[in-house]
């Protein structure tokens, strides 16, 4: 698995982080775990393979949102029931 990280600005309220949210699950249907901040201005969700940033940086902007950056990095669960 794979975590993006998004870095966005204008975020004011839950209803932004709502429309973050739907954007990303929109542009990545195989998006899982999506998770929106806007206190930390980010967002983050887990998918199975790399994606396409230029899109969702597109969808992003297309909402009045600032597309600051994004980073991807292997995701490795951990906890009790994590496989090994």
């Amino acid at each position: 698995m794979i975590r993006t990280t998004l870095k966005i600005e204008g975020m004011m309220c839950s209803m932004c982080e709502a429309h973050i949210a739907d954007t990303i699950r929109k542009t990545v249907p195989s998006a899982k775990k999506v998770s929106v901040s806007r206190h930390k201005g980010e967002a983050s969700f887990l998918c199975e393979e790399a994606i396409d940033t230029g899109l969702l940086k597109a969808a992003i902007d297309e909402t009045g949102y600032t597309w600051i950056g994004a980073e991807s990095v292997p995701y490795e669960r951990k906890g009790l029931f994590a496989r090994r």
